[in-house]
């Protein structure tokens, strides 16, 4: 059998875990495809990232049919190894203040949940065949604010991260039989460009080891959960990973 490129369709990689996950998957071989509502951009070091890169707004749930055509013509054997739905949004109030459900209307709610859990369900679905053809592994990056009430995540993104777990255990029993793998991570507090002022005391507070995570811990979890191993073909599950 001869070896072939492995292909991993990644969501919201133009910062952050995303940037991280992506650098990940390429360092290791495989082709990586990008969907972002930002244009690919000159600081992104990847091989190959401009020609494999998809500009859509997963808030626009119209486009995605076409987005998920375009995805599959570029598979260059029809086989997806791995889907990592990472993209998300975390609306703010003034000063960064969380929003609650006082503060959010339904327009705002509709917009975290497309971006958030609908477009995750959709693209599975959609990528459904190309993921069985491979075997594959979908990882759901969910988050500890769909647990726990959090000081700075409002509640629009704290319950469609609660629904993304349920989401993935439901993915979980449904993709299993047919050798799809689907696990769900949950960081914590990670260094990245969107942290709310505060955090830091989070820090000193409630994790042990004092620090922020790194967005390469969960790259590295993310490429762990979808690498081939085993044991893992047999069974799928949802899993968490708190920082």
């Amino acid at each position: 059998m001869t070896d072939r490129q492995r292909t991993l369709i990644l969501t919201g990689a133009s910062r952050g875990i995303g940037h991280a996950t992506v650098k990940r998957f390429s360092a290791a071989g495989w082709r990586v495809f990008t969907v972002s509502r930002q244009p690919f951009s000159e600081h992104c070091p990847w091989e190959g990232g401009a020609e494999s890169h998809v500009q859509m707004d997963l808030n626009d749930i119209s486009t995605l049919p076409a987005t998920i055509a375009d995805l599959k013509k570029r598979l260059p054997d029809g086989k997806l190894d791995a889907l990592v739905n990472n993209a998300a949004i975390s609306p703010k109030g003034p000063g960064g203040s969380r929003l609650g459900v006082l503060d959010t209307d339904l327009a705002a709610l509709m917009h975290v949940y497309n971006v958030n859990l609908f477009s995750v369900a959709l693209l599975a679905k959609g990528l459904f065949e190309e993921l069985k053809a491979a075997q594959g592994s979908i990882v759901n990056v969910t988050s500890i604010a769909g647990s726990r009430v959090h000081p700075f995540a409002g509640m629009a993104y704290a319950t469609s991260k609660a629904a993304l777990a349920a989401l993935t255990r439901e993915m979980a029993w449904e993709f299993g039989p047919h050798n799809v793998r689907v696990n769900a991570i949950a960081p914590g507090e990670i260094d990245t460009s969107i942290l709310s002022p505060g955090t830091d005391e989070i820090v000193r507070r409630e994790i042990p080891m004092h620090r922020l995570g790194k967005p390469e811990e969960v790259a590295s979890t993310c490429w762990s959960s979808s690498r081939d191993s085993p044991s893992s073909r047999s069974r799928s599950s949802g899993c968490g990973w708190p920082a």
